[in-house]
């Protein structure tokens, strides 16, 4: 009897929808290598040693895309109203546009906690917990690009491909939970330059981040294909023994393939996702008055999963507040500031709150702020003042709290008009140092060799920031 050959591509097509049939090809497929030596392969998300013991276990990145104004969130300048209207007798710096005279804030500054650090009105919430924080008013950057800009906080590189800060974390450290991603990008859409932000590169596939469209609510819209609707347990893991044995045939004098390896490696975690994901990204099994701190609307829902994910031993989870470039307030600063503000204020500050009362906040470091600032003097529109700011990468504001982190302080400063880190001035490099210093790592020495040469998140630069540390 003839038989109609039948290709890898076209079974995987009949054999089901769900998305633990996406992965089966390498469910319980083992390298030759390992088959050989009569052992498992090993779990390339296991948990593995730092250099040293970190203060932090986790990272918990709140990307606040578009470039936040840090003249009217964290880094108060009084000079900016005494010279409302009028030249900076400084100069306006180059940017990416033109700009005009000196825009006051729009916004009060308050003094906050028993540090007495100042906070702009629009933070209700969040400087409930400001002597927990340490707020860093000297970041600065390389070009007043988003693109580049973005790819350089999130990758340390704003032109070439490299693999994210989650991806290096999860290279380094591994994951406390195997049926998990050990990095987790939440994102209600897409951000610009989309998913170079969390690439891995040239570092093996299965650490690069898994992004979840966090405008879906259900977890069957979170994470498409979670369920199997078409095949039944029984059913699958007949389909499974047999992809088992095509997939060991294929691989077979392919071990050395990175590429192959990385696609059976996520096929094995879709599969084991299953089920651990669907339980994860369920907020409805929190208790109500848990669900009523975050609130039910995007920004809350994705602080309320970050802290699950975390809870669940997940490495690294991005937080980014909206589709493309929401803070990149070229007109409407007022307003759409506040606006903001206020969509993210009260879940960042539920999500502190909870990890406190969960003992987290202490293994978690939380990262906060864009990818650059924005001007002090005005955005012009058409050769006329409008009421916006220009990107600004001479000098900008983030913040940490958490595990490791010297709460309480500001550290750096702009000039008196907030345009250009002057005093004791962290490079995104030096804050990427001590970000990996913070949990465990030597960022000279987490390399990965590629393409002739070893490769860090810092490249041949970065300097810890040693008064930010607790």
């Amino acid at each position: 009897m003839s038989r109609t050959p039948i290709s890898r591509r076209e079974l995987l097509r009949h054999s089901g929808t769900g998305l633990g049939m996406i992965g089966l090809a390498g469910l319980l497929a083992e390298p030759a290598s390992a088959a050989r030596a009569g052992g498992a392969p090993p779990n390339p998300l296991s948990p593995r040693p730092s250099h040293f013991p970190g203060k932090a276990k986790h990272l918990i990145h709140i990307y606040l895309n578009g470039g936040p104004s840090q003249v009217d969130t964290w880094d108060p300048k009084p000079m900016l109203t005494r010279y409302a209207g009028q030249t900076l007798p400084t100069g306006n710096l180059s940017t990416e546009r033109k700009t005009g005279a000196a825009l006051a804030s729009p916004f009060k500054f308050r003094r906050c906690g028993k540090s007495g650090i100042e906070v702009s009105e629009i933070w209700d919430k969040v400087p409930d917990h400001i002597d927990d924080m340490c707020v860093i008013r000297s970041m600065h950057a390389n070009t007043p690009n988003h693109e580049q800009s973005m790819r350089l906080m999130n990758c340390g590189d704003e032109r070439l491909s490299r693999p994210s800060m989650g991806a290096w974390l999860t290279y380094g450290l591994g994951s406390e939970n195997e049926n998990l991603p050990g990095f987790v990008v939440m994102c209600p859409g897409l951000p610009v330059a989309d998913v170079s932000n969390w690439r891995s590169a040239f570092l093996p596939g299965i650490y690069q981040g898994t992004h979840i469209n966090t405008q879906k609510k259900k977890v069957d819209e979170l994470i498409e294909y979670i369920r199997n609707s078409q095949v039944d347990g029984p059913d699958q893991a007949r389909q499974l023994e047999l992809l088992r044995s095509l997939n060991r045939d294929h691989q077979h004098g392919r071990e050395s393939d990175p590429a192959l390896e990385a696609r059976i490696q996520s096929f094995e975690l879709a599969y084991r996702m299953q089920s651990a994901a669907s339980e994860a990204f369920d907020v409805e099994r929190e208790p109500q008055h848990i669900r009523e701190m975050y609130g039910d609307t995007v920004h809350g829902r994705q602080m309320l999963i970050a802290r699950r994910l975390i809870e669940r031993g997940v490495r690294v989870v991005q937080c980014y507040h909206g589709d493309v470039q929401p803070w990149d307030s070229h007109t409407g600063l007022a307003a759409g500031h506040r606006k903001l503000a206020s969509e993210c204020d009260r879940p960042i500050w539920a999500l502190m709150t909870d990890l406190k009362q969960r003992g987290l906040f202490d293994e978690t470091v939380l990262l906060c702020g864009g990818e650059f600032g924005r001007t002090p003097a005005v955005e012009m529109v058409n050769g006329k003042p409008g009421d916006g700011r220009d990107h600004n990468h001479w000098g900008f504001t983030v913040w940490l709290a958490g595990g490791g982190v010297k709460g309480g302080t500001v550290y750096g400063a702009t000039d008196d008009f907030g345009y250009k880190a002057v005093e004791n001035p962290v490079h995104v490099h030096d804050l990427h140092a001590t970000l990996l210093h913070l949990l465990g790592f030597d960022h000279t020495r987490l390399t990965y060799r590629y393409a002739g040469r070893d490769f860090r998140l810092t490249d041949v630069y970065g300097n810890i920031v040693q008064e930010v540390l607790a």
